[in-house]
C-alpha cells in the first residue's frame, strides 16, 4: 500500500484567493494511499520545505505531491527537499493548481473542485511512479560564442579567463559589433572605441580564444556537454597567416568609391578593405561583388603589390568542425528601416517620412558615425545632401517602436537615452544650433539615466515636444516636419536642416535560421526566448545554450555586459564538473515490440533517436529498432505519442501512469 504525502500551498494569496486550499487538503486526505495531508502558506519557503522533510520522516512516506505553482518554478526545490529527507527525488511530483487553476478561474467553488481533481490524478501518478537515477554525460570543456559584439566579447573573455577554451565566430570581417560604431556612450559620454578596442585586442591575443571572423554557423549537432559545431569560414581572398596588415593593397586598389557599411553607407572604401582602422583582425577582405578581378578577370593590382603574397584569388570557403560543451548566442541586433517593405512583410515602412528617399533624414547610427572622430566627416555634424552644418535638427523617437500599425509593438528601451545623448553631442559640436525632440514618453530606467535626460533638457537646451510626427517632406533645402504638441494641444511645423530618427531595435537578419540550427525557440519578432523570464533569464529551453545581449531583446550596454557575464558564469558552472548530471525523464524503447518503422526518429525535435541493429550470435541481422540517446533526449514525449506499436515510453510519464490519472477523474 502506498504512503503518499500531499502538501497544498496557498502561494500567499495567488492560490488561496480563488481556491479553498484547506478543503482541498482535507479531501486529499481521504484519497486511498494518502497517509499525510496538509496546507501551508508558502511551501517553497524554508519552513515549508522543513515541513515536507519532517512529514516524510515521521510518516514513512514513499511518495510526495506538492499542489502549488508550475513545476517549472519549483520542481527542483521540492525534489531537493525530498532527497534530503531520504526519498528518491523522482517520487516527488507537483500538481499545478496556480497557473492551471486559480489564475484562470473566478468561481471559487469550481476552482476548488478542479484543484481537488488535479490533486487526485497527480496522487495516482505518484503511486505508479518509479525510483529513477540521474543520467551522467561527459562534458567537453570548450565553449562556442556566436557573435563578436560587446556581449560576445565579454562572455568569451570571462570564460577564457577562467581557464577554458573558447571558439568565437563572427560573420563580419571584424569583431566589435555596433558598439564599435558609436561615438560616445551614455550616461558617462565615454569614448566608445576607447572602451571597446582594448577588449577586441584582448580577444585576439588571448591564448584560450580561437577567433573565426567572416564566418558563420553551418550546422549544430549533439547535446549539452557534447555539441559538434560546423563553422563555415568564408573566403577572404587574403591569407591571414601571411598578411601583415600593412595596408598597401588598399591604397593601390583602383575601386575607391564603394559605400562603407561601417559608416552606414556615408563613407567610401575600396574593394579590398578592413571595415574600420581599429578592426580586429587587421586583415583585409576582398568584396567579390565589387572587385574588378572577380567581375571581369582583369586587374589584380592588390596581388601584385602585396609583398608577403597574401592575396589569393583562388581561396575557397572552408568548413571547420569544433567540439564544444556549451554555446553562448550573442548575435546582437539591427536597426529598423523606414524604406518601403514587401507587401507580405509583417513590418511596414514609413511612407509619411518619404520611405527613406530624403537624404537628410537619417537614423541614429548614421548620426553616431557623423559625430565620431573616425567617421566620414571627421566628427563634424554635416548634412549628407550638401555637406553644410545643420542649424536646426529634429530628433524623432519611437520610429518603428511601439507602432502596432507598422508591425512592432514593443519599446526599444535605449532610444530615449541615446536621443538625449545625440542632442548633447549636437550642442557640443554646433554651439549655435537648436535641437528639437518629438517623443511619446521619456523612459529612463537606469542608474544615472534620469539625471542624464534632465541634463539634455535643462543644460543642453534641447526642446522636447510631446507628440508624434505625422508627415515630413522636402521644401527647398529644408525638411518640413509636421507634428503635434499634445501637452499644449497645438499643431507644430518645423523647418529642419537635418532629421535624426530613433529607429526600432530588431533581431538580426537570419536570426530565425540560426535558431533552427541551434534548436532554440524565438518569438514573433525573431528575438530568442529564454527558458524562464525570472528564474532562467540567460538559459534556453535547449540545455547547454545560453543567451547574451540584444539577440534576446533590446538592451543597453550595461545590461548587455551583465547578461554576457551571467551567461559566462553559467558556462563555467557547467564546466566545473567532468560529468554532467541530467534528469532521467527520457524516452526508452522496448526493443521486443519495436517494429523499426522509425516514426519516432522523424518527429524527434532533439535528434535523439538512432537506428540500432540487433544481430544473432552468428552476426546475422535479426531486426532494426529505434534507440534513444539519453544524453540528447529532451523528455518531450513526442516519440511516445507517435509510436504506432506503443513501444516507446517516457520515464515519469509511462502509459500506466497516464491511464491511472485518467481513471482518477
Amino acid at each position: 500500500m502506498s504512503r503518499i504525502g500531499v502538501f497544498v500551498c496557498h502561494c500567499g494569496e495567488n492560490i488561496s484567493r480563488t481556491v479553498d486550499v484547506e478543503r482541498v487538503a482535507k479531501e486529499a486526505g481521504d484519497i486511498p494511499g494518502v497517509a499525510f495531508s496538509c496546507d501551508y502558506k508558502y511551501m517553497c519557503s524554508d519552513p515549508g520545505q522543513n515541513l515536507l522533510k519532517k512529514a516524510v520522516a515521521d510518516n514513512n512516506l514513499d511518495g510526495v505531491l506538492v499542489a502549488a505553482c508550475s513545476p517549472r518554478m519549483h520542481e527542483k526545490t521540492f525534489r531537493k527537499a525530498a532527497s534530503a529527507a531520504g526519498l528518491n527525488p523522482y517520487l516527488c511530483e507537483m500538481g499545478n493548481i496556480r497557473e492551471h487553476c486559480s489564475w484562470v478561474h473566478e468561481d471559487r467553488e469550481e476552482a476548488t473542485a478542479k484543484a481537488s481533481d488535479i490533486v487526485k490524478l497527480m496522487v495516482e501518478r505518484v503511486k505508479k511512479g518509479k525510483s529513477l537515477a540521474p543520467i551522467t554525460v561527459p562534458v567537453t570543456k570548450k565553449a562556442l560564442v556566436i557573435g563578436g559584439g560587446i556581449a560576445g566579447i565579454q562572455a568569451a573573455l570571462d570564460i577564457a579567463d577562467a581557464g577554458h577554451q573558447v571558439v568565437m565566430v563572427e560573420r563580419e570581417p571584424s569583431i566589435g559589433g555596433h558598439m564599435a560604431q558609436l561615438s560616445e556612450t551614455f550616461p558617462t559620454l565615454d569614448c566608445s572605441q576607447c572602451i571597446m578596442t582594448p577588449k577586441m585586442v584582448d580577444v585576439a591575443n588571448h591564448p584560450n580564444i580561437t577567433l573565426y571572423t567572416f564566418a558563420e554557423i553551418e550546422k549544430v549537432e549533439g547535446y549539452i556537454g557534447n555539441f559538434q559545431v560546423t563553422v563555415r569560414k568564408k573566403a577572404r581572398s587574403v591569407d591571414e597567416s601571411k598578411c601583415t596588415g600593412c595596408g598597401v593593397c588598399m591604397t593601390k586598389c583602383p575601386k575607391k568609391k564603394i559605400p562603407n557599411e561601417f559608416d552606414q553607407g556615408h563613407g567610401m572604401r575600396t574593394a579590398i578593405y578592413v571595415p574600420f582602422p581599429q578592426a580586429v583582425p587587421n586583415t583585409p577582405v576582398i568584396d567579390r561583388q565589387n572587385c574588378t578581378m572577380f567581375q571581369s578577370g582583369k586587374c589584380g593590382v592588390c596581388q601584385k603589390v602585396c609583398g608577403p603574397g597574401a592575396v589569393d584569388f583562388e581561396q575557397q570557403d572552408t568548413l571547420i568542425v569544433e567540439p564544444v560543451g556549451a554555446i553562448v548566442v550573442a548575435t546582437g541586433f539591427k536597426l529598423y528601416s523606414i524604406e518601403r517593405q514587401p507587401e507580405d512583410s509583417p513590418i511596414q515602412g514609413y511612407g509619411e517620412f518619404g520611405y527613406g528617399t530624403i537624404p537628410d533624414i537619417i537614423d541614429g547610427m548614421t548620426f553616431e558615425r557623423l559625430a565620431s572622430a573616425s567617421g566620414p566627416t571627421g566628427g563634424k555634424i554635416l548634412r549628407p545632401s550638401d555637406g553644410k552644418e545643420p542649424k536646426q535638427v529634429v530628433f524623432i523617437q519611437c520610429v518603428g517602436s511601439r507602432a502596432r500599425e507598422k508591425g512592432i509593438s514593443y519599446c526599444s528601451k535605449v532610444c530615449c537615452m541615446y536621443t538625449a545623448k545625440h542632442t548633447m553631442l549636437y550642442h557640443h559640436k554646433v554651439h549655435d544650433g537648436q535641437a528639437y525632440v518629438f517623443y511619446m514618453d521619456a523612459r529612463t530606467p537606469g542608474k544615472g539615466y534620469d539625471e542624464f535626460w534632465r541634463r539634455a533638457v535643462e543644460e543642453e537646451e534641447a526642446v522636447y515636444i510631446r507628440g508624434m510626427v505625422s508627415r515630413m517632406y522636402q521644401r527647398g533645402d529644408k525638411i518640413v516636419v509636421m507634428g503635434s504638441d499634445t501637452l499644449v494641444g497645438v499643431q507644430v511645423e518645423i523647418e529642419a536642416d537635418l532629421v535624426v530618427m530613433a529607429t526600432a531595435v530588431q533581431a538580426q537578419d537570419g536570426a530565425d535560421l540560426l535558431a533552427q540550427k541551434l534548436g532554440i525557440s524565438y518569438d514573433k519578432y525573431n528575438f530568442y526566448s529564454e527558458a524562464h523570464a525570472k528564474l532562467k533569464p540567460v538559459e534556453c529551453a535547449t540545455a547547454g545554450i545560453y543567451l547574451a545581449g540584444a539577440c534576446q531583446g533590446p538592451k543597453d550596454i550595461p545590461d548587455t555586459v551583465s547578461q554576457a557575464s551571467a551567461a559566462a558564469a553559467k558556462v563555467m558552472t557547467l564546466f566545473a564538473k567532468d560529468q554532467l548530471e541530467r534528469d532521467p525523464v527520457v524516452a526508452k524503447v522496448n526493443e521486443k515490440y519495436c517494429v523499426g518503422c522509425l516514426a519516432c526518429k522523424k518527429v524527434c525535435p532533439y535528434g535523439a533517436v538512432e537506428e540500432r541493429e540487433i544481430r544473432d550470435r552468428q552476426g546475422n541481422l535479426v531486426k532494426v529498432v529505434a534507440s534513444v540517446n539519453p544524453g540528447v533526449c529532451g523528455g518531450c514525449g513526442t516519440c511516445q505519442a507517435t509510436c504506432p506499436s506503443k513501444s516507446v515510453e517516457l520515464d515519469g510519464y509511462t502509459d500506466e501512469q497516464i491511464m491511472a490519472m485518467i481513471e482518477a477523474l
